[in-house]
């Protein structure tokens, strides 16, 4: 639970003062303490502020975030890298089968002639 720092005895002092007794005093102490504790446990469950996220969290998921994003990026490159290897295989292959098949008819055109 939160903690408010308040000056009871100055409290008790002013309303002495004022006219009341010092029980008087001590019971509008205690009722006060309870509103406030009141007031604070209401405030903490109605804005949830049990889960609030500070700075520290907040930069430890960033710099978690960071690392899976630089670990997507070099699984991409690799991927991207292997692709291209492969489509350059391809390539290659099928330039080397269109100049054999180039290659077979003009030597069967040039047979024939």
């Amino acid at each position: 639970m939160t903690t408010i720092t308040f000056d009871t005895h100055e409290f008790v002092t002013e309303l002495k003062q004022a006219g009341l007794s010092e029980s008087q005093a001590e019971v509008i102490i205690k009722l006060h303490r309870q509103a406030t504790n009141a007031a604070i446990d209401y405030v903490k469950q109605e804005h949830n502020l049990d889960n609030l996220v500070s700075n520290k969290d907040l930069d430890a998921r960033i710099k978690e975030t960071e690392l899976k994003i630089e670990l997507v990026k070099s699984e991409l490159k690799r991927d991207i890298a292997e692709t291209k290897a492969d489509l350059i295989r391809w390539v290659v292959g099928v330039g080397l089968l269109q100049i054999t098949i180039i290659a077979g008819l003009l030597l069967k055109i040039a047979g024939t002639i």
